[in-house]
């Protein structure tokens, strides 16, 4: 077999990262001698490079089929591991499968098979039935998150995959918590277990939990005041409901605060355009459900709100999860009204907040994010975008903000102070020969 076009080395160049941590070395290692491994570590410690390391110890480049499958409790994450493997710069290629994206475009990618497929359960199992994915040569399994797709009703269709894979030799289950039940029909037997879990999943040194009283049951005016007193640092507002979400979105956006709502019942790019004007700064609140404690792997989000309390311990971990990352620190906020008390899981000791009486709004966004009808699909880059602005509209490297560039549209976030220029001068011109929509994000 012709040497690997990769090396540890080059992959961590190519990502920006000076070394492995703890987790990882003990995971490449474990799975070099061991084919069954379940890897216990806490939301945002590395585990998606943890596991693509070892897949691609296993690929056979000789091999033009695909040999390894990973599958995910969601479109966010599928997406995020997606971004990472191709960023390892190993030149094998990658597809995602999920719900809410286009099944003929999946098809197409599939066509000349990826070594790696990762994808959702329910897309994954369709594409199987379809025969779209050729399953004799898929050796490694990997399921990240496995309780949470669990969790989310789907084991019947991870039961139909894995039943469909005639020649599986390696397992590795990923999970954020401990104790979850393993379902027979995943197959893992004599597994070696990583557990990098403490009895405090996330540090106390990094992570302050407060709470706040609300004197109505209604809880939109404290959870405006809180706002207003966090100021403009990056906020993430849990909701039980989608209809809660929205209804908060709307008469938080009443009072003067900018935010996006995020959950599952919107449209794709619906979701994207929220997720992007987050990450990028257009908005530093995001109100959402519990789709977004999983998965969603955005820097620097300061705060997270527990505008409704977690229905369990394990839903309150992994909200909390979307805050100190890796090495920043953050805050969680719990609101009760006056009905409510903490739940039991929650130290009784910990500090309350008090509201002042004055408060300023906080202050606006000073970027926007632009839309450009154009993609991935269309031979769209990064750099194309940021040749387009700076020629055509005129902006220096300091007014343009993160890109996002997805298969058929992007994203790009642009100075407030200027958008108006910028959209006169660019409203005729073509990106790459080619005349397409660019709009502000709706």
């Amino acid at each position: 077999m012709e040497e690997k076009r990769y090396s540890v080395e080059t992959i961590l160049n190519n990502l920006r990262i000076k070394e492995l941590n703890e987790m990882q070395l003990a995971s490449l290692e474990a799975n070099k001698n061991n084919d069954n491994v379940l890897l216990l570590s806490a939301t945002g410690s590395g585990k998606t490079l943890a596991f693509l390391l070892p897949i691609l110890e296993k690929i056979d480049i000789n091999i033009k089929e695909t040999q390894a499958l990973i599958i995910v409790p969601s479109r966010e994450l599928a997406q995020q591991i997606e971004v990472v493997f191709k960023s390892m710069g190993s030149g094998l290629k990658i597809s995602s499968c999920y719900g809410g994206h286009k099944r003929e475009t999946e098809e197409n990618n599939l066509i000349q098979a990826p070594s790696v497929i990762v994808g959702t359960a329910g897309r994954l199992a369709d594409h199987i039935r379809r025969g779209s994915i050729t399953i004799d040569t898929i050796e490694t399994l990997v399921l990240d998150e496995f309780d949470k797709t669990m969790e989310t009703g789907f084991a019947e269709e991870v039961s139909f995959i894995i039943g469909s894979l005639p020649n599986i030799k390696k397992r590795i289950l990923t999970s954020a918590t401990r104790g979850s039940e393993i379902p027979d029909f995943i197959g893992l037997q004599n597994e070696l277990e990583l557990n990098f879990l403490t009895d405090e999943e996330l540090p106390v040194e990094k992570l302050e939990i407060k709470a706040v009283h609300s004197p109505d049951a209604d809880k939109i005016e404290t959870l405006f005041k809180l706002i207003c007193m966090l100021g403009d640092k990056s906020t993430v507002v849990f909701c039980n409901h989608r209809e809660s979400v929205e209804r908060t979105s709307e008469m938080l956006i009443a009072r003067g605060i900018v935010n996006e709502f995020y959950h599952g019942a919107m449209e794709q790019q619906e979701r994207d355009s929220a997720l992007c004007k987050f990450a990028n700064g257009t908005v530093n609140v995001l109100i959402t459900t519990d789709l977004a404690a999983r998965g969603l792997d955005i820097p620097n989000i300061r705060n997270i709100i527990h505008y409704h309390l977690p229905n369990t311990p394990e839903i309150f971990t992994h909200r909390n999860g979307r805050t100190a990352r890796m090495d920043a620190s953050g805050t969680v906020i719990l609101i009760l009204s006056s009905e409510e008390k903490l739940p039991a899981y929650v130290d009784s000791d910990i500090e309350k907040i008090k509201l002042p009486k004055n408060y300023n709004l906080p202050d606006k966004p000073k970027w926007t994010t632009l839309f450009i009808g154009a993609g991935k699909k269309n031979k769209i880059n990064k750099t194309d975008v940021v040749g387009f602005l700076s020629q055509k509209g005129n902006l220096k490297k300091e007014d343009i903000g993160l890109i996002h560039v997805k298969d058929f549209f992007s994203f790009v976030a642009i100075k407030k102070i200027k958008l108006g220029e910028a959209l006169e001068l660019i409203k005729d011109e073509k990106i790459k020969n080619k005349k397409v929509k660019i709009a502000v994000a709706k």
